[in-house]
């Protein structure tokens, strides 16, 4: 079994074997896009956010940042994936409504903090 590793920075890749539910490593399994979502998504730590194109990137997946909210979008409702530490390009929240109030009060219970409705890339934002 393979893991495709393509278009995935090196330091990306250790977060994936660190944070593969299974305890697998690179190149044990082989994961879907979305699956790399999932585990890149997974790995940013407590008090970070990342935007949706950075991960796209990561995943190897380049300009599909709009893919990245739909996967994220169609997280079963159970799942304990950090959802919530995914923001825009200019580290804003792009959920609307009771969503938005819940992205953010998660955020503000992990430490990040918000200007004018942005958060900070340069002091939140997650660099693998």
């Amino acid at each position: 079994m393979y893991i495709s590793t393509s278009g995935i920075k090196k330091k990306t890749r250790v977060h994936l074997a660190i944070y593969d539910n299974l305890g697998t490593k690179p190149g044990d399994v082989n994961v879907t896009p979305h699956e790399r979502i999932w585990l890149i998504l997974a790995a940013i730590p407590h008090g970070r956010v990342a935007t949706y194109g950075q991960i796209a990137e990561l995943a190897g997946l380049p300009r599909a940042a709009r893919v990245v909210g739909r996967v994220l979008n169609n997280l079963p409702g159970e799942s304990t994936l950090p959802w919530h530490r995914v923001v825009n390009a200019r580290g804003e929240i792009s959920l609307v409504g009771p969503q938005a109030t819940r992205q953010k009060t998660l955020l503000i219970q992990e430490g990040v903090s918000f200007v004018r409705k942005r958060v900070s890339l340069v002091e939140f934002g997650w660099q693998p």
